[in-house]
């Protein structure tokens, strides 16, 4: 677990360009990138650009973010051709829930059956 401090985090240091990805969607909010250890064939990650730490930390303001957050991927995955076979969005939230970066991204998995349930 990285320490929450936006210096130390290690997706705000994408969104500062301090890190080499692989950037598969962009906008005003929302940065999109290949995993590093990817776990299906098109597996990307969907970070906001503002530091939140975990979907508990979501307050009601946000709800557009996260609602362009799924857009972006829904996006990426039609753009991929993985629309008509189907795909996974996911969010974990805290250690239990297999977080492992604390800044809030959403999981886009696809390009393979995806079994259930998961882990």
């Amino acid at each position: 677990m990285l320490p929450d401090t936006l210096e130390a985090c290690l997706f705000c240091k994408a969104v500062r360009g301090e890190l080499p990805i692989k950037k598969l969607y962009e906008d005003n909010e929302v940065l999109a990138f290949a995993d590093l250890r990817p776990q299906a064939p098109l597996h990307a990650l969907f970070i906001p650009k503002r530091h939140i730490s975990t979907t508990d930390a979501l307050v009601e303001t946000d709800s557009p973010l996260v609602g362009r957050l799924a857009w972006a991927a829904a996006h990426v995955a039609r753009q991929q051709g993985h629309a008509d076979n189907g795909y996974r969005l996911v969010f974990n939230c805290n250690a239990y829930g297999g977080q492992t970066v604390f800044h809030l991204h959403l999981h886009l998995l696809a390009g393979r059956p995806l079994d259930w349930p998961p882990g």
